[in-house]
């Protein structure tokens, strides 16, 4: 526009007529004014759903338009960062401290995981996309795994074509604030490195101030200086517009400031640090200050088109990035259930040497760290016979490890919430169905109801309705290989379960066909998503500021010998924070208490506050 204007004037100026030259310029001042006008219209609309627009919920978040913004020019566009109408019907990934925060095991007086198993994107086999792209310098495929893909086979993995995994190493719990090491972190890291795949970390942080940023920072850098590692170490936050978050207060900008401490401190100790996020959360710096983020670090992006890479070749992110998760539901040889599969646009090779190289402990995976145990210790006896299993799955015959008869006892220490229990036996632990066990020792079967076969399975009878905790195939007979398909039962639909085998299948009823499903799929609880709904925290109570105080009551007026500050708290600790207002002489105040430390309690406009009692006087 501005050239326009200049064009315009050096024309009026080579003219012979003055009148003439007037008329052109008012009439090319009065369009700028009216293009400045419709412009700055066209901005504020765009600012909608900004910084003002912190409020919106994840699930809006998730529905962005994967084409917003995109027609921009920006500098930092890249090669893989154009517009790209396969990106049409993309999905968004699902899913006061103490100083120096503890770190043990996972419990549930810890806090809440803030990191649940994606559920976005399409379905890939890693095979398809490592055999297709065999000859593409430069470009390295990878997976992100935490507890949620249970015990990986990492030599399965390594053979499947995976030239790098990024693992979960902890997390800051959503509720309570505490670090929490992931259960499976240092296994994943010993089998991987073994088995010889690259990797990288990183950490899902609730921080809410520089102080928790830099101690997840310094926490992540000492678990990880004793393993080689090759790739970035990524700092990863979500859910922050939640209602149950402890990060719901912080702006954009602080949000992004935490994240930079966090990787300040990560590349200070030498590793590459890398943000990640979602493509609509920082498309046009919408939750984050992205730009600014993306001058100093590597970048990962997550964004899940209908049609995944490699079809669709390139994230429509519109800034530079280096790695891109391009969907959640990936299949991958030696993980049972899905994945994230990343694309990085470089590659590393290994030759990586840890920070710390004395000596690791070798470490096995605990095959129930996925399970929510409701810790107890009782002993207990089979109803039936019933099989002891290595993992608390019924999926592979080879996990049975002996059998417990009804009248034989075992120690039990453990009841989860999705049907089985773990027990002690012969000094290892191994798990069991819950329903096949009791505490009644005494129990005996009927023998006048033996329980039923199926399909050469036995099965103890019941009567009661479930539903499906998500989805559940149901089968023909009470197998993955042999049982056909009939229908689904998912969640709110009911059956009647009629039966429980000691492998682990249900027999049901559901619309008038006996039909069979894996058990630990279903529930009793027909409100069972509902109340795995993460809980909002409560309220912690209001500190009582007169803790550890004496007061004498008083009912008396007083006032400020010259000025004295009014505090929410009988204690100048707490700096200017706790100075509410102040007293100046000739303002009355109602005492109605002394301490023998020296403070007074005072009524003053409608608010209980604090003041040295040396400073005040009674009026008459």
């Amino acid at each position: 526009m501005k050239e326009k204007l200049l064009q315009g004037i050096r024309w009026i100026q080579g003219s012979r007529g003055r009148i003439a030259g007037v008329a052109v310029i008012a009439l090319l001042l009065i369009t700028g004014i009216v293009y400045l006008s419709v412009s700055a219209m066209g901005n504020r609309e765009e600012m909608k759903g900004s910084e003002d627009n912190e409020e919106v919920s994840a699930e809006e978040t998730g529905q962005e338009n994967a084409d917003e913004g995109l027609d921009e020019e920006d500098e930092n566009k890249d090669l893989h960062t154009e517009d790209d109408e396969d990106m049409k019907g993309d999905e968004e990934p699902e899913e006061s401290s103490p100083p120096d925060p503890s770190v043990d095991e996972e419990d549930e007086s810890k806090g809440q995981d803030p990191q649940q198993q994606r559920k976005g994107g399409s379905p890939v086999d890693i095979g398809k996309v490592t055999e297709s792209n065999t000859n593409m310098d430069g470009i390295s495929y990878g997976i992100d795994v935490s507890k949620w893909q249970g015990v990986i086979d990492w030599k399965q993995v390594k053979d499947s074509g995976i030239d790098f995994a990024m693992i979960r190493v902890g997390y800051r719990t959503i509720d309570k604030g505490v670090i929490v090491e992931d259960p499976f972190a240092r296994y994943n890291l010993q089998e991987a490195v073994k088995h010889g795949i690259p990797v990288g970390a990183y950490f899902f942080s609730t921080s809410v101030d520089e102080k928790e940023a830099l101690a997840e920072a310094k926490w992540v850098a000492d678990f990880i200086r004793s393993y080689p590692i090759d790739y970035p170490v990524a700092h990863n936050t979500e859910h922050f517009n939640e209602s149950y978050s402890r990060q719901k207060h912080l702006t954009k900008k602080e949000r992004s400031d935490l994240a930079k401490v966090f990787l300040d401190e990560i590349k200070r100790r030498g590793y590459t640090p890398m943000f990640y996020a979602a493509q609509s959360e920082m498309e046009n710096d919408r939750y984050w200050n992205a730009s600014e983020l993306g001058q100093r670090y590597k970048i990962w992006v997550a964004q899940y088109p209908a049609r995944p890479y490699p079809e669709t070749p390139k994230s429509s992110y519109s800034r530079r990035h280096e790695m891109w998760q391009y969907t959640s539901q990936g299949r991958v040889p030696g993980i049972s259930g899905p994945v994230d599969l990343n694309v990085a646009y470089f590659s590393v090779k290994g030759g990586a040497e840890a920070k710390d190289d004395s000596p690791r402990e070798d470490v096995t995976a605990d095959p129930g760290a996925l399970l929510n145990f409701r810790e107890v210790n009782e002993t207990v006896t089979a109803k039936i016979k019933t099989n002891l299993r290595t993992e608390p799955s019924s999926a592979k015959s080879e996990t049975i490890v002996g059998e417990l008869k009804n009248g034989e006892t075992l120690k039990r220490t453990g009841i989860a919430d999705n049907g089985w229990s773990r027990l002690e036996y012969q000094g290892k632990t191994v798990y069991a169905v819950t329903d096949l066990l009791t505490t009644d020792l005494d129990y005996r079967e009927e023998v006048e109801a033996p329980p039923e076969k199926d399909f050469g399975m036995v099965f103890e009878n019941r009567n009661k309705d479930v539903t499906a905790k998500d989805h559940v195939n149901l089968r023909s007979q009470p197998s993955t290989q042999n049982g056909e398909v009939k229908d689904v039962l998912r969640f709110g639909d009911v059956a009647k379960l009629t039966g429980i085998s000691d492998s682990g299948w249900a027999r049901l009823e559901y619309k008038e066909n006996t039909l069979y499903a894996v058990y630990s799929f279903l529930t009793d609880d027909l409100n069972y998503q509902e109340n795995q709904k993460p809980k909002e925290p409560e309220k912690p109570d209001e500190p009582d500021p007169e803790a550890g105080m004496v007061f004498s009551d008083r009912n008396e007026k007083v006032t400020a010998k010259e000025l004295t500050n009014l505090r929410s708290e009988p204690s100048t600790s707490g700096g200017s924070e706790t100075v509410v207002t102040s007293l100046k002489h000739g303002d009355i105040a109602t005492r109605t208490g002394i301490s023998d430390s020296g403070w007074s309690r005072l009524e003053y406009n409608g608010k209980t506050l604090y003041a040295v009692s040396s400073f005040l006087e009674k009026t008459e």
